[in-house]
């Protein structure tokens, strides 16, 4: 049954997608390039809303069933709701930035209610419980992952494909952690936001005919962060597996953004000096970048989500050993330097 709700939802997904391309058209809903764009040409945005609804939608269904636990059902349909609301609104017309900021914190605090906070913790083979700052740090950790996405969502196919990596891997993760008998969750949710994300996929890559939008892009980050913290909950170690699976768009995003707060910059303001941008430069093409990245997931971060899921290798361990070259990467690539006028 879950495999027919995957399809579904990809291909519910990929007409809906059409759809909102067709409605962006229709109101002159375009992304217009400008000198810090990535793009050429006027290109429609909010394409992002068929994951959004498709998803809820299964989820809202898939929870009647009995087939998702009412706390991760009521995160995800409050969280993902309010702030795709708040992306599209702002996809149709500016929103002042605290105010954004303002919404995603409420929505990461009603998803660390539901899921009872950040659970314990194990940091190199040691149990942690940080208690009420450990749930603090849970919601900084769920906008910091909702605005990164929003940062990487830069050229053609680059969030779609991480989304589709991380959460596909995730789920081969739960099944490495489960063979030793351990109670977890089943990874339905995630395949339902891979085959969502499929649907909308096919329209952005490899020539995007429509643009997520922040509608789309914040929406696939602060879930992506609901399931972690939702499995962390289930088995500590899996946390780590998570934050190795995204760790091209935490490594990317994190310095550049540290290197330009060294800088004096104003992090808010629009710019090109993203690792994956530089790189989308040299190549002069989205394509390859975008290609990388699904390597880069499946060919060197995978195998080490998996061997910490499994209890092979500790999880802080594998995370250093997993993002030192994903660092060595923004430093060949320039990340975060200053932009030539």
């Amino acid at each position: 049954m879950i495999w027919l709700v995957f399809a579904f939802a990809a291909l519910a997904s990929y007409v809906l997608t059409g759809t909102l391309r067709s409605y962006a058209l229709k109101r002159s809903l375009l992304d217009t390039p400008n000198a810090r764009s990535s793009h050429t040409t006027p290109t429609p945005r909010g394409g992002g809303m068929a994951i959004v609804i498709m998803f809820l939608g299964l989820i809202l269904v898939l929870w009647h069933w009995g087939s998702v636990d009412e706390p991760l059902a009521f995160a995800l349909l409050g969280t993902g709701s309010g702030i795709a609301a708040l992306g599209f609104a702002d996809d149709h017309g500016h929103i002042a930035a605290r105010w954004r900021l303002l919404g995603h914190f409420v929505g990461a605090s009603w998803s660390l209610f539901w899921l009872g906070g950040l659970p314990p913790l194990v940091i190199f083979g040691a149990l942690f419980d940080l208690g009420w700052t450990g749930h603090l740090l849970a919601v900084f950790f769920l906008v910091w992952l909702l605005n990164l996405y929003n940062f990487m969502d830069g050229i053609d196919g680059i969030a779609a494909v991480q989304a589709i990596c991380a959460c596909g891997g995730a789920v081969l993760c739960y099944a490495a952690a489960d063979s030793s008998g351990l109670a977890l969750v089943t990874g339905v949710p995630e395949l339902l936001l891979v085959g969502a994300v499929a649907g909308f996929f096919c329209w952005n890559f490899p020539r995007a005919r429509i643009f997520m939008g922040d509608a789309g892009s914040g929406f696939l980050g602060i879930v992506i962060g609901v399931f972690a913290l939702q499995a962390a909950g289930q088995e500590p170690r899996l946390f780590w597996s998570w934050l190795i699976l995204i760790g091209v768009f935490v490594v990317d995003a994190t310095f550049t953004l540290l290197r330009r707060l060294l800088r004096g910059e104003a992090v808010y303001q629009a710019h090109r000096s993203h690792a994956y941008q530089a790189a989308a430069r040299r190549f002069g093409r989205h394509v390859p970048v975008t290609l990388s990245v699904a390597l880069i997931d499946l060919c060197w971060l995978l195998p080490w989500a998996l061997g910490v899921a499994a209890g092979r290798v500790d999880g802080a361990v594998a995370l250093m050993i997993a993002y030192l070259p994903l660092m060595g990467l923004c430093i060949w690539l320039r990340a975060g330097a200053a932009e030539r006028v």
